[in-house]
């Protein structure tokens, strides 16, 4: 082959969307195309020579049974989980092809690799909605013939009732009574779970229902607790059915104070959100479109990862026996998916937690449902932005955004990755993103270091928890500039370039 034919045939290979590598047969890669330096972070003049399974940092028992069956029967398909030069795990489909020489003696071996960490994250995402439709189907089905069951014996009580006049026995039947009822309760909660609650629908004035609970709270809880609303005067209205909305509240607030014993604050607030492609990639229920945010935030004991996994699940408490039946969340995200609405649920153990509630918005002077708003953002010129993240796809997103408006991007996994890599390019980093809940260094932690390592650095500070509550916690740490996960690519745009552009 010509040497204008290779070179053409490279050039074409770099226009590829999937990682192209050849490797020789002991592993020494040969040719790394240009997908492949953006995907594992390698550049190619990195990359050549070295062996392919140490760059990418692959299970070595997975790596070494596909590199026996491509040498053995000549090609192998699967997955591999892989590692960037930045830390990241992505998930990829591979294809290996083994190639030989003229005298069929291997020679080299082909690796094509897809990207399919999304859609990976989507499959998740959906099985997750799939198995709590099938535990919704099965309850559903269970909460009817309960409801045969209790119906006589509440209709029994009453009439037993009519004629007895022994104390004792008329306080059994009370008691007998009351249960029956607390089970009714919980019937037509699994059934609202079930079926997915419908109801009469007619425009909400949200605003209004914020400040019903708040009144209702204020009244009924602990003095310790404080309860306050935050209703801007121009939140716009939804479409919905005002009593399973108040329901919703209510059950979020009951949470909240169980997880305050010993008293705190419950904080709701309401905003209109344009939500753009950039959110929408972060949640699979989402639209582009205008929605109204209601947010729950309390200082309570917050929850693990573990227990946020199944807080929606009917049935599943952490509460004493008694004290909760499981079925207050599930019946919540029932209602808001009934009005075309999603949840999202942040909380650190002993920093409270953070209910969002997305409901399609009713904007009778602004854009129509699901049509994409041009919102103004303003574009970088070439700086460098370290973010610091350990969510994979928060990074990969918010990377692809600031690249299409002319940042550069630095990422970094944690806070420990973070300050190194911030160390080796202080004097090039414009700004840095990061994360305040991370595994091995916080974001308060990092924070404080990259003041000591550099006290002029512009730091942005995210979190999914109450806005207020981090942006004191940032500001104790000199850090002005709080984004609320997550967040819309036009508020990262502008925050990103006020705090650029702010008076040193």
């Amino acid at each position: 082959m010509s040497r204008s034919a290779s070179a053409q045939q490279a050039a074409l290979l770099d226009r590829a969307r999937d990682a192209i590598v050849v490797r020789d047969v002991h592993q020494r890669v040969t040719y790394w195309n240009q997908s492949a330096e953006h995907l594992y972070g390698w550049r190619a003049a990195e990359a050549l020579g070295r062996p392919f399974d140490e760059l990418v940092g692959v299970d070595p028992e997975r790596y070494r049974a596909a590199d026996e069956a491509v040498r053995r029967i000549g090609e192998w398909s699967g997955e591999l989980q892989a590692m960037s030069k930045d830390g990241a795990t992505r998930t990829f489909e591979y294809s290996w092809t083994l190639l030989r020489d003229p005298q069929q003696r291997p020679r080299a071996i082909l690796t094509i690799g897809t990207d399919v960490t999304e859609r990976k994250q989507l499959e998740q995402q959906f099985l997750r909605a799939q198995r709590l439709e099938s535990i919704g189907t099965l309850a559903g089905g269970i909460a009817h013939d309960l409801n045969n069951v209790l119906a006589p014996i509440l209709m029994g009580i009453g009439y037993l009732k009519m004629d007895e006049t022994n104390a004792e026995r008329l306080e059994t039947l009370n008691t007998i009574e009351a249960s029956a009822e607390r089970g009714a309760d919980m019937v037509r909660q699994v059934l609202s779970f079930a079926r997915g609650v419908e109801g009469r629908r007619l425009e909400v004035p949200i605003g209004q229902v914020v400040r019903d609970v708040e009144k209702m709270a204020n009244e009924t809880f602990l003095k310790g607790i404080r309860v306050e609303a935050v209703v801007p005067p121009d939140v716009w209205a939804v479409i919905g059915d005002v009593t399973q909305l108040h329901q919703v509240l209510v059950n979020l607030c009951v949470n909240a104070r169980d997880a305050m014993p010993r008293g705190g604050r419950l904080r709701m607030s309401v905003q209109n959100l344009l939500v753009d492609e950039h959110y929408a990639d972060l949640a699979i229920e989402a639209t582009p479109g205008p929605y109204v945010l209601i947010q729950v935030d309390d200082t309570g004991s917050g929850m693990p990862k573990a227990v946020i996994d199944r807080i929606f699940e009917p049935f599943f408490t952490t509460k004493e026996t008694g004290k909760g039946t499981g079925l207050g969340l599930s019946t919540s995200l029932a209602i808001v998916k009934s009005h075309a609405g999603f949840m999202r649920v942040y909380s650190e153990p002993g920093r409270g937690t953070t209910f969002k509630i997305y409901l399609p918005a009713l904007v009778s002077t602004g854009p129509s449902h699901g049509e994409v708003v041009v919102d103004e953002q303003p574009r970088g010129r070439n700086e460098l932005v370290l973010v610091i993240d350990d969510e994979d796809a928060v990074r990969r997103i918010t990377q692809r955004t600031l690249e299409a408006h002319g940042y550069r991007v630095l990422l970094a996994i944690d806070g420990a990755d973070g300050v190194a890599k911030f160390a080796g390019r202080k004097g090039e980093v414009a700004a840095v993103i990061t994360d305040m809940m991370m595994p091995v260094m916080d974001g308060p932690a990092t924070i404080q270091v990259l003041r000591k390592l550099s006290p002029a650095v512009r730091i942005i500070a995210a979190s999914g928890l109450n806005a207020e509550g981090r942006s004191l916690q940032a500001a104790a740490l000199g850090v002005t500039h709080v984004l609320s996960k997550p967040y819309t690519s036009g508020a990262l745009l502008r925050e990103l370039r006020s705090v650029i552009d702010a008076p040193a």
